[in-house]
């Protein structure tokens, strides 16, 4: 079965409805728990879907339970874990898929917006990662001045903005353009270069820089 080929070789051997298996241990009478995975995979169109269900909506499937539930959500919650580290002082910042990277893993399954600054150097190495918002499903109520307040405490020199939709539609809506043009202005009258605004969700990122929304001059090489 599944445990037993992860212990001869490897987890990597497994694909997710084998990995799902091995989380939730036993099946029905009449539906093995290779079945029930498979089923479970199938009909939430994948893990990421899963995870979204937690541990209620989980329970509530045939052949789940709270029990079971709660162990998958763990594991689920255990893997997200293990990716989603705030981005490394000292880390340099090149091209936006470097922020989507760093991010992603944290912000892409959220139900609501975050907003988040990485406030830069001179050299566009990163020196924090500020959490500065978060709100509803379409909007995270960040004030410009709150965000150019901390990212002087952070001595910063450059910044790159990122939020999520929730929606899992990256394309920014009017509300974001002028948003971001009021960052804009800000950060020219502070002295603090706005390299990007990224917008990260399920089906992908948007880069107000690559999609030419931002001026260059002082951005990223």
């Amino acid at each position: 079965g599944p445990r037993e080929r992860l212990l001869g070789m490897g987890p990597g051997s497994l694909g997710d409805a084998d990995l799902l298996a091995v989380l939730l241990g036993t099946g029905l009478v009449g539906e093995p728990v290779s079945v029930l995975s498979a089923r479970l995979l199938e009909k939430h169109g994948g893990l990421a879907s899963l995870a979204r269900l937690g541990t209620a909506g989980l329970a509530a499937e045939r052949g789940v339970g709270p029990v079971k539930a709660a162990r998958v959500v763990a594991g689920l919650e255990l893997g997200r874990r293990s990716v989603a580290r705030p981005i490394p002082r000292g880390r340099r910042i090149v091209t936006s898929r470097d922020v989507d990277a760093a991010l992603r893993p944290r912000l892409a399954p959220l139900e609501v917006e975050h907003f988040v600054a990485i406030a830069l150097d001179t050299r566009n190495r990163a020196l924090a990662e500020l959490r500065l918002g978060q709100g509803g499903a379409a909007s995270c109520g960040v004030a410009p001045s709150d965000v150019f307040r901390a990212l002087l405490r952070e001595s910063a020199t450059g910044v790159i903005f990122v939020h999520n939709h929730p929606s899992g539609d990256p394309t920014p809506s009017e509300e974001d353009v002028r948003f971001t043009e009021r960052l804009l202005q800000a950060g020219e009258l502070l002295g603090i270069r706005v390299l990007d605004h990224v917008i990260i969700a399920r089906d992908g990122y948007t880069s107000f820089l690559d999609g030419g929304l931002l001026p260059r001059t002082g951005g990223r090489p």
